[in-house]
């Protein structure tokens, strides 16, 4: 019985600034450091390979000094109107109604809020009493994924249902004002907020992307190599310089074995729907396939345009690839890593 994905749909916050804009906030925030440290700090911004991002917040507010309390009711207020407007627009791109969802996953790992994000989706969607609901929470830059292959699960378990996952992110909300460490800064560069949402099928009518399999992959020992820490002044970037080298290191048991298993290799994708981690880790990935013919050019543009909105991220590049319509029975390969250290792979045929 197969799956589909039918729609994709994203939805940007109010505020953007170019890269060139936010230089300027820099000299502000860095007055009493080092002219050296300075310009450092300057370069990481200009070197990012992002254009531009979007927040849910006026760059003058990211940086003044608030309380996580405040941040995080900015956070809840906005990561609500995210997402009721992209679950909106994906439901309208779909013909479908709100009450016709049989299951609803929300994603994000940039805030706390309980109840979830789905819960008051629910609400002002007046969706049906007897929903599913899954929030997701703690899975990073690999949950966008993580809650298609949850979606396909229970699609799966459940002909002629559908299913919707949206994945709402501002890693503008977790910039530590008083954290001058390349952690901090190098997320400060190539991390902004978003929204997606991906509307999923079991209906033996439905059209669009078929799931042809799915898998998790888990770095043993890894755990140190990416999330958030839990402080007073809000979450705090936890990001190792090995995590390239780590991606890397275990690319061919992520991908080949996973591939060999449908009786396909890397040589017969179309299209490579990876996740932007940020510029180093797409110049790893990309010297990876060198002498294959295969490109990211759509993973490296929505970084350049939007930057890295963890999990939201690779939903924007799925959605510029169906947006391209794909010929009939083309491959493409979604692929993601975070924090765990782990990565989620979907195979999908268009």
């Amino acid at each position: 019985m197969s799956v589909i994905i039918t729609t994709v749909a994203k939805e940007l916050p109010q505020y953007s600034r170019s890269t060139e804009d936010i230089i300027p906030f820099l000299d502000h925030w860095l007055v009493g450091h080092e002219e050296r440290f300075i310009r450092k700090v300057k370069k990481i911004f200009e070197n990012a390979a992002v254009d531009k991002r979007y927040s849910i917040m006026d760059p003058i507010e990211v940086f003044t000094a608030t309380s996580f309390e405040q941040k995080n009711e900015i956070y809840v207020r906005e990561v609500i109107n995210l997402g009721e407007k992209v679950l909106r627009k994906a439901l309208i791109k779909a013909k479908w109604n709100p009450n016709e969802v049989d299951y609803i996953i929300t994603v994000s790992c940039t805030g706390i809020m309980i109840p979830s994000l789905d819960a008051y989706l629910i609400n002002k969607l007046s969706m049906k009493q007897d929903i599913v609901r899954l929030p997701v929470t703690e899975m990073g830059c690999a949950a966008g994924i993580s809650g298609i292959i949850y979606a396909r699960n229970f699609l799966k378990a459940n002909p002629g249902k559908r299913a919707a996952v949206i994945a709402v992110e501002s890693p503008t909300a977790t910039f530590q004002l008083n954290d001058f460490s390349m952690a901090n800064i190098v997320s400060a560069a190539i991390f902004g907020d978003g929204a997606a949402c991906v509307l999923l099928s079991s209906e033996p009518e439905a059209k669009g992307a078929t799931i042809l399999d799915d898998e998790m992959y888990h770095f043993y020992d890894n755990e140190h190599m990416m999330g958030f820490k839990l402080t007073n002044s809000g979450l705090q970037m936890v990001l190792d310089i090995e995590v390239p080298e780590t991606i890397a290191s275990h690319f061919p048991e992520i991908i080949h074995p996973f591939l060999a298993k449908n009786n396909l290799s890397i040589e017969a994708m179309d299209h490579l729907i990876f996740h932007p981690g940020g510029k180093k880790i797409i110049q790893t990935v990309e010297s990876l396939f060198a002498g294959m013919g295969k490109n990211i050019d759509a993973t490296k543009e929505i970084l350049r345009l939007y930057g890295n909105m963890s999990s939201a991220t690779v939903l924007y590049v799925l959605e510029k690839v169906m947006e391209n319509q794909p010929n009939r029975g083309e491959k493409g390969l979604m692929l993601s890593f975070g924090p765990g250290f782990s990565a989620q792979k979907i195979l999908l045929e268009f």
